[in-house]
């Protein structure tokens, strides 16, 4: 398997083990699934059209929207845990980003506690935060929402939907504000933000195995040389990254330049040139090699593979 990011046998992967993952056709699934598949655990796959690889032997697929409450009650029973990627995956109308975004995670959340699943990863985003100076590093994770967008406004209110369910049900939800999630890094800027999927795949699998987390918001990002946001909170629950941006630097840095952080745009704040988009107009996204610059169905989620 790709990097062999965590290894069957460790905490988190005990056999017969079922987890249900959201926006499973999109480009952060699509890196995720061979990573986190092991001996004996069933990955059970939700969008609203197939992935590109089809499921295979230890995955089901679910065809099914996130902001369908009965069909995800239906897709939680018998699920130990709900790995949240999908929603809307860029700047849009507010009623757009609010119903994937706020309304899908509520209806995950709803779902999973009557189906007595207790415990929800949410893929959250550096934009619930991205009006933070770059300056004030290291950020630590919980540091208090300051969106750059609408998207990222939509953010915050899904971790308050997970901090809710916490507070009133006592469910285990963790938030992962996730950085660049790319095979490699592509701008300066990335290489602060960047999260390899191994690590991608590392960061999950301590979610999975920690005891008892509670409500958490973490960064989602790879141990970054030039990092501005703390990883204190993800090694709090075992999460041990590996991979560095560093190793891209010089490629990158004569290519565009060295980042400044007092003046250039896009590295000043934690959101870069999102903190200037047009509130609510929907922007073309940077091609990925993944994607190839697709724009996703609702309910799948592409967006960490760009930002």
């Amino acid at each position: 398997m790709p990097g062999d990011p965590a290894g069957a046998g460790r905490p988190g992967s005990s056999p017969g083990q079922r987890l249900l993952i959201t926006g499973a056709a999109g480009g952060v699934a699509d890196q995720l699934r061979p990573r986190l598949r092991r001996p004996g655990r069933t990955l059970r796959l939700l969008d609203v059209r197939p992935p590109a690889e089809p499921a295979g032997a230890s995955e089901e697929l679910v065809i099914g929207s996130i902001i369908d409450v009965d069909e995800l009650t239906a897709a939680c029973r018998d699920i130990d845990a709900v790995i949240h990627l999908g929603g809307e995956s860029r700047e849009a109308p507010a009623e757009d980003v609010l119903r994937s975004n706020a309304y899908g995670t509520w209806c995950v959340l709803e779902a999973a506690r009557r189906a007595g699943t207790s415990r929800v990863v949410i893929a959250s985003s550096s934009h619930a935060v991205g009006f933070v100076r770059t300056a004030e590093a290291p950020v630590p994770a919980d540091v208090p929402g300051r969106a750059d967008t609408l998207y990222g406004w939509s953010k915050i209110a899904a971790e308050a939907a997970g901090r809710l369910y916490h507070d009133r049900y006592g469910m285990d939800v963790i938030c992962l504000r996730i950085g660049t999630w790319r095979v490699r890094p592509t701008t300066p800027r990335e290489l602060a933000t960047w999260l390899s999927p191994d690590d991608g795949a590392r960061l999950i699998e301590a979610c999975l195995a920690a005891t008892s987390p509670g409500y958490r918001v973490m960064w989602g990002i790879s141990r970054n040389t030039r990092r501005w946001c703390s990883l204190a909170e993800g090694e709090a629950i075992g999460y041990v990254p590996r991979d560095d941006a560093e190793r891209y630097a010089g490629e990158l840095i004569a290519r565009s330049g060295a980042p400044d952080i007092t003046s250039d745009p896009q590295v000043a704040r934690i959101g870069g040139t999102w903190c200037h988009l047009p509130l609510g107009v929907r922007h073309a996204a940077t091609p990925h090699p993944v994607r190839d610059g697709c724009a996703p169905l609702e309910g799948s989620s592409d967006q960490h593979l760009r930002h």
